[in-house]
């Protein structure tokens, strides 16, 4: 019943001239809920408070500061991200375990709510509707129709389909990154240093990093992209940019001292991704 509704009423979004921001919203309320139920969240208070605290401090500061912003951890060791629209932004355990400091995390956090700023998921839906192409495309876009999203939200490690963005929209998000980052007093240095960790981690262990690299294209041209934007912006040397701190660090061990992740769920005879 929960998948239907969310069929539902994504086709009914899909029908509009128009998602509103009311829609936006709601459709990731939904989506939230959905996932939520059925991926393995962390509930530990510790860190659920501290990825809470941390993402709120960078996004009040964006101009969707009005948003009703949400920051979860799920319980897997893939390395991924992501956001759905309407200010609900996931980070994987294996993304946090890979960091080394702070700044790292900050990026990817500003980053995915570089993604809800821009819109880019409603655009998405917005011009499918311009191309007319209904249901296939929510299909497409949340894989509802053959496996469900959760299972195809575990086998990309966390990845929920529509979160999956152009290289123009992750370059958009870069950008944004730098930004949100630095307006909120983190080192936006974080950006690129964890992409060369990423691309490092793919030469020696690719089926982690596979659900990154597949929603995150990422190339050494954005690298440097990301370290020129930050020369660009030129941060006040008076301000003390933040890199790392204790309390991360005490944050990155709780998380390492977790329960060992469950097994990827599956619908016995569905589809799965591609």
């Amino acid at each position: 019943m929960i998948r239907c509704s969310i069929l539902a009423a994504l086709i009914l979004l899909l029908a509009a001239c128009s998602v509103s921001e009311d829609q936006e919203v709601a459709l990731g309320r939904r989506n939230a809920a959905d996932i939520n139920a059925q991926l393995p969240i962390v509930t530990d208070p510790a860190v659920s408070s501290y990825i809470q605290d941390l993402g709120e401090s960078i996004a009040r500061t964006t101009s969707r500061s009005d948003l009703d912003w949400h920051f979860f951890v799920i319980n897997t060791k893939q390395v991924n991200a992501f956001a759905l629209p309407g200010g609900y932004v996931y980070v994987n355990r294996g993304l946090i375990e890979s960091t080394d400091r702070l700044d790292e995390l900050t990026g990817t956090l500003g980053h995915e709510i570089g993604h809800v700023i821009q819109r880019h998921s409603v655009k998405q839906m917005e011009e499918a509707q311009k191309a007319n192409v209904g249901v296939t495309i929510v299909c497409t876009l949340t894989s509802i129709c053959n496996s469900g999203l959760a299972q195809a939200a575990v086998q990309v490690g966390g990845t929920a389909f529509f979160a999956r963005h152009s290289r123009l929209d992750e370059l958009q998000a870069d950008s944004e990154g730098v930004v949100n980052v630095t307006r909120a007093g983190y080192d936006p240095q974080g950006i690129p240093d964890l992409f060369q960790v990423l691309l490092k981690e793919r030469r020696y262990e690719p089926t982690v990093v596979d659900g990154w690299f597949a929603s995150h294209p990422l190339e050494e041209a954005r690298i440097q992209r990301a370290k020129n934007l930050i020369a660009e912006l030129r941060p006040d040397a008076s301000q003390r940019l933040i890199v790392d701190t204790p309390g991360f660090q005490a944050f990155k061990a709780r998380v390492s001292e977790l329960p060992a992740p469950p097994p990827p769920r599956r619908i016995p005879g569905a589809q799965q991704p591609d």
